[in-house]
């Protein structure tokens, strides 16, 4: 799990999955194979973690990046754009969104 500090420079992006408990697992899944198979291994990832709410209604998914243009070329890679048409298949929605760490607590 990456830590989370107020003196990180580079780019966090947390991005919110909904979808049914149904489908909560194989979203999972197919998260968990493409950190694995793919994306940890694109230039500027510096860690990330998935959670899952108790209700299985929802994925909250943590990553860190060097630069914001790092997070962007690999969202514009043939494979990503593959691999985020079978999560769209998976859910009602999800969002990237791009976030600058303000605090932290221990």
């Amino acid at each position: 799990m990456p830590t989370i500090s107020k003196e990180f420079s580079g780019q966090t992006v947390i991005t919110t999955f909904e979808m049914t408990p149904g489908t909560a697992q194989d979203l999972m899944d197919e998260l968990r194979d493409a950190y694995d198979q793919f994306i940890s291994r694109q230039p500027g990832f510096l860690g990330a973690g998935l959670h899952m709410n108790d209700a299985q209604t929802r994925i909250a998914n943590y990553s860190k990046w060097q630069r914001r243009e790092d997070f962007q070329a690999m969202l514009r890679t043939p494979e990503m754009r593959e691999r985020n048409r079978r999560l769209s298949a998976l859910c009602s929605r999800f969002e990237p969104v791009m976030y600058e760490v303000m605090a932290s607590y221990d």
